[in-house]
């Protein structure tokens, strides 16, 4: 472990997002929105009629900012024990209140300096830091600096993509974090549930606690991973403290 990274490390919180559709059916949508979604659905399916547009919205909504919302945002921050060990602490917002949870975060992150906070997420960049900014904007929440990206130069924008660090420079396909944890042998996030489970689990199970475990999970993934992308040990489980 260099020094170089354990002064990085001050400045670096990594983060996920769990998301489900919008609503619970395709019939609470308001009508706008149901034939919107209608017009979307039929680019989406490319001729495949399997399933209807209201059990396409319930499966793939959540994915899409305009049809779905947030309901946790879990973070990470790496630190150094009293034996000089790296540790990890990982803690979580969640709740049926989008808003709330936003503020929280925004709240969160405008702890740091915005000049020096670095923010990483799998597939963060296509996904997490461009969804979450554009709930914001629709709750009327001004987006803290260190998400705008607009008028920034390259060098300036100092967020992080486990992703974009395996590809290096290859654009061609997608890597899920559960194939990188596979193949660095680093133990998955999998165990209760799954990234197309979340929003079944929250409208039928009424499960929020278990997709915020869930959600705190990959993020103790993604910092095993970082790690392992630097070409450093992975953290000790003795080292990893989870915060409900």
């Amino acid at each position: 472990m260099t020094e170089e990274f354990k002064k990085k490390a001050k400045s670096l919180l990594l983060l996920d997002i769990e998301t489900v559709a919008a609503c619970a059916s395709y019939d609470e949508l308001p009508e706008r929105m149901q034939k919107l979604w209608d017009k979307k659905a039929v680019s989406l399916k490319k001729g495949d009629d399997t399933l209807s547009n209201a059990e396409y919205f319930y499966n793939r909504s959540a994915i899409y900012s305009e049809f779905g919302k947030i309901i946790c945002i879990a973070f990470g921050a790496f630190y150094w024990n009293e034996k000089n060990e790296i540790a990890f602490k990982v803690s979580s917002f969640s709740g049926d209140n989008e808003a709330e949870v936003l503020l929280q975060f925004r709240t969160l992150i405008e702890k740091y300096p915005s000049d020096q906070l670095i923010l990483c997420a799998h597939n963060g960049k296509e996904f997490d830091f461009p969804f979450i900014c554009r709930r914001m904007l629709i709750h009327g929440i001004e987006i803290p600096k260190a998400l705008q990206i607009s008028g920034k130069k390259p060098w300036e924008i100092l967020h992080q993509d486990t992703m974009d660090m395996w590809k290096f420079g290859d654009y061609k396909s997608y890597t899920s974090l559960d194939l990188l944890a596979a193949v660095f042998d680093i133990p998955g996030s999998k165990n209760e549930m799954s990234g197309d489970q979340v929003t079944k689990v929250y409208y039928e199970e009424n499960d929020l606690l278990k997709i915020s475990r869930y959600c705190r999970e990959d993020v103790v993934v993604m910092a095993q991973l970082y790690l392992r992308l630097q070409n450093f040990e992975t953290v000790h489980p003795d080292n990893i403290i989870r915060v409900e």
